[in-house]
């Protein structure tokens, strides 16, 4: 493919054929092309492209100034071939909107100045990969240029046609037909001799047509990795050439021309160094490529007749060839290497049969993970949909009434109620199904699977109350789930998994270090057919909610057993019992935590409940609390990286909306820095989250018990800086009420405290590490 992007060794001599009369061309260009004339002085000098075999482009120098021409063939040429008037109009208006193209700067459509008409554009500078393997790179980077390559595809394909004003550009529907019957008579026209293989094949394509053919994307026709300049160091687009194919079409006609390489012939010698290219490290695989085009362009990635457009593209490649041949004889093409193009036609058209007769599956395998990071099931990604579809519907636009509740009754007796609109929004979850989504036994869905669901739901402060996926119901759940007895589940985990009532879970007390669990003094002791609890528990969360009718409480129920992680129990306590005292809701950085029921301190004086609500039995409760807290924890996270999306979107929207300094605050270095480093955080938490959750799935709580307590110091860690950032950038506003984000710090500073400490998941994790370590070693002798 000619370029608008490199120098040596692409330029050589004009060939002979291809000169033409160079002072014109300067004093059309001194006249026509603004700036072109800064250096008087200097001369232009020009040199051709060898790389491509259609029309014929130059690189021009004059001075410090670089350009590129492209020009119609000389010569005989097929019909509606070389239309570089449309190349020229594409690429000015792809330019306009910020697609990576080469910004055209002059068009002529007058013959008499070098012989044909011609488009100058500006010279990009940058890497041009000719070989699909992509040697002298690391298989990261490689792998990074073919998702930038993948990614640049679908967002041409993403763009509206009637807002760019391209509806003529192309006849659109009924693409497909016009394809086969066009490169039919372009080959036909062409051709040098009779090859049976590409009337079968021409055959067959006008047979199998796809039922929607009636696609109207703006398409390039000739999309491939050497017709792509990327940055000169980093793996990133910065433009896509040759546009003389480009039409108004379908779009997966692209998508399967950029697939080809994948099943290339290797007994042709021109693509020699790719036939082995699924075997270098980094290179994507089909499928691979094809789920990344279809997620970022939000389609179904089982695309139908997939083989129909596999087998048009190696048609019209053969198309192509036999045309450069043919100009090759008549003398018009720029390349030494145009009469190898005679031998590549059958095989080509051989391989576009083979193809045809096909089945592909172009999803990715769902149990392939070691292709794609922590894969969400196929149920997974459709609730995901709709939760997202029900918060942008529902959820977000109801944000500001219930916050204006809140506000109103701080000082009132229903300040622990909560407002009607909740209510509406949890029978439309309920009969939407998006109920109970955390609890894998009820949903279906794998931790994975709702670790992205959670994310979202964070966003919103009550967005998981709707679900019914709230804390620390969903913990409390989880226990009555897991070790539960037939009764309790019936008397207790059915109405909370209705949501007709709610829970506590006491196990903090105000009196001993609860860092270290078995500090706890409450005493849990056995009398008859009950048990009697005393002590003091606080940061009891919910306690305040209207509809709080049971806790779960820890306490002490053997001090003679020698394992100290053996003298723990948990036990059922309804609320109403008497003997338990709600004694005072306790404020985080000065708020009550309205919505949440907030976080109260409780007294237990001879509380009196039967035997039968002790959960799983004496001695039980860290092997309970294990249970609890593993998935527990990572929803935690969870839900804190959607609160950092959040409060990274405030401080972006407050950056752009506010000058400090004459200038922009996301133009000083430092608020542009924390943006930055808000990105990062987030992708790097939002991995070790999805990383514990993946774990759970397939080694247990037990098993994930390093990547959790990993997680849950790094999450709050993160999420709070991000959030005392954004609180930065808003001034005055972020801490007030204007903005969420004080409230969004004080909840999550405060995870750094809830289900244990920094310090002890630390220590934990040192732990954990020393042991693997020695493991590792034992294992090497």
């Amino acid at each position: 493919m000619e370029t608008g992007a490199s120098r040596e060794p692409e330029t050589a001599e004009v060939l002979p054929q291809h000169k033409f009369d160079f002072r014109s061309l300067e004093a059309y260009l001194h006249q026509y092309l603004p700036g072109f004339g800064a250096e008087p002085e200097a001369k232009m000098t020009v040199a051709q492209y060898r790389s491509g075999q259609s029309n014929p482009t130059f690189y021009l120098q004059k001075g410090f100034q670089a350009y590129v021409l492209r020009k119609k063939p000389p010569g005989s040429l097929l019909p509606k071939a070389h239309k570089i008037d449309r190349e020229f109009k594409v690429q000015k208006t792809l330019f306009s909107i910020g697609f990576p193209v080469p910004k055209p700067l002059l068009y002529c459509n007058d013959a008499c100045v070098i012989g044909t008409e011609f488009y100058v554009m500006e010279h990009v500078q940058g890497r041009i990969f000719r070989d699909f393997t992509i040697p002298g790179v690391s298989p990261a980077e490689r792998s990074a240029i073919y998702v930038a390559m993948i990614e640049t595809l679908a967002q041409l394909h993403s763009l509206n046609i009637q807002s760019l004003q391209l509806e003529g550009y192309g006849r659109g529907a009924g693409y497909c037909k016009r394809q086969v019957s066009t490169w039919t008579k372009q080959y036909q026209a062409a051709a040098h001799q009779d090859i049976p293989a590409m009337n079968q094949l021409s055959d067959w394509l006008m047979k199998n047509l796809p039922d929607n053919d009636n696609e109207e994307n703006l398409i390039h026709g000739d999309f491939k990795l050497d017709n792509i300049v990327f940055h000169p160091k980093e793996s990133r687009v910065v433009a896509v050439l040759d546009w003389e194919l480009s039409t108004i079409g379908h779009p997966l006609s692209d998508l399967a021309h950029l697939s080809v390489f994948y099943f290339w012939p290797r007994t042709i010698p021109l693509l020699s160094q790719s036939p082995h290219l699924q075997e270098n490290i980094g290179v994507p695989s089909m499928e691979e490529l094809i789920s990344i085009y279809c997620r970022c362009r939000g389609i179904n990635s089982n695309l139908p007749n997939w083989n129909f457009f596999l087998a048009l593209s190696y048609f019209k490649i053969a198309g192509i060839a036999q045309g450069v041949y043919s100009r090759y004889l008549l003398g018009n093409n720029a390349s030494e290497s145009s009469f190898q193009f005679a031998n590549i036609v059958q095989p080509l058209a051989e391989t576009g049969l083979q193809l045809s007769k096909r089945t592909f599956s172009t999803a990715l395998p769902q149990a392939d993970t070691t292709r794609q990071l922590f894969v969400q099931t196929r149920t997974g990604q459709e609730v995901l949909t709709r939760v997202k579809q029900f918060m942008k519907q529902h959820i977000l636009p109801a944000e500001k009434e219930v916050i204006e509740f809140y506000v109103q009754n701080e000082n009132s007796v229903d300040k622990w109620k909560k407002p009607l609109v909740i209510d509406k929004l949890k029978e439309m979850a309920k009969a939407e199904g998006l109920w109970n989504l955390f609890l894998p036994a009820v949903s279906g869905l794998s931790q994975v699977d709702y670790a992205l669901i959670a994310e979202e739901t964070g966003k919103c402060f009550f967005a998981p109350d709707v679900f019914n996926c709230q804390a620390p119901d969903t913990g409390n759940m989880e226990v009555l789930h897991l070790y539960g007895s037939e009764k309790q589940k019936q008397q207790w985990l059915e109405p909370l998994l209705q949501g007709s009532i709610a829970s506590c879970f006491c196990m903090t007390e105000p009196d001993v270090a609860s860092s270290d669990a078995t500090n706890i003094e409450c005493s849990i002791l056995q009398d008859g057919d009950s048990y009697v609890i005393n002590g003091k528990k606080w940061w009891c969360t919910g306690a305040g909610n209207p509809k709080c009718k049971i806790a779960i409480v820890m306490g002490k129920t053997n001090n003679n057993c020698v394992t100290r992680h053996k003298q723990h129990s948990m036990i059922l306590v309804p609320i109403n019992t008497p003997g338990v005292e709600v004694i005072r809701p306790l404020s985080v950085f000065g708020y009550l935590d309205h919505f949440h029921g907030g976080h109260f301190e409780i007294h237990f004086n001879q509380v009196r409940v039967p035997a039968t609500n002790l959960i799983l039995g004496e001695g039980r409760g860290f092997e309970i609390a294990q249970g609890r807290l593993g998935p527990g924890r990572i929803h935690h996270c969870m839900r804190t990286i959607g609160l950092a999306e959040r409060a990274l979107q405030i401080m972006c929207e407050r950056a752009k909306q506010r000058v400090a300094f004459k200038k922009k605050l996301y133009s000083h270095e430092v608020v542009a820095h924390w943006i930055a480093e808000s990105r990062i955080a987030i992708e790097e938490i939002r991995l070790l989250t999805l990383k514990a959750a993946h774990s759970i799935d397939t080694l247990g709580s037990s098993g994930a018990k390093k990547e959790i307590a990993m997680i849950k110091v790094a999450a709050p860690r993160a999420v709070c800086k991000i959030i005392d950032q954004a609180i930065q950038v808003c001034g005055g506003a972020g801490v007030s009420h204007e903005y969420p984000l004080a409230n969004m710090y004080a909840l999550t500073r405060t995870l750094r405290l809830a289900d244990g400490p920094d310090e002890v998941h630390l220590s934990a994790v040192a732990k954990m590490e020393l042991w693997d370590q020695a493991r590792r070693l034992r294992a090497k002798v």
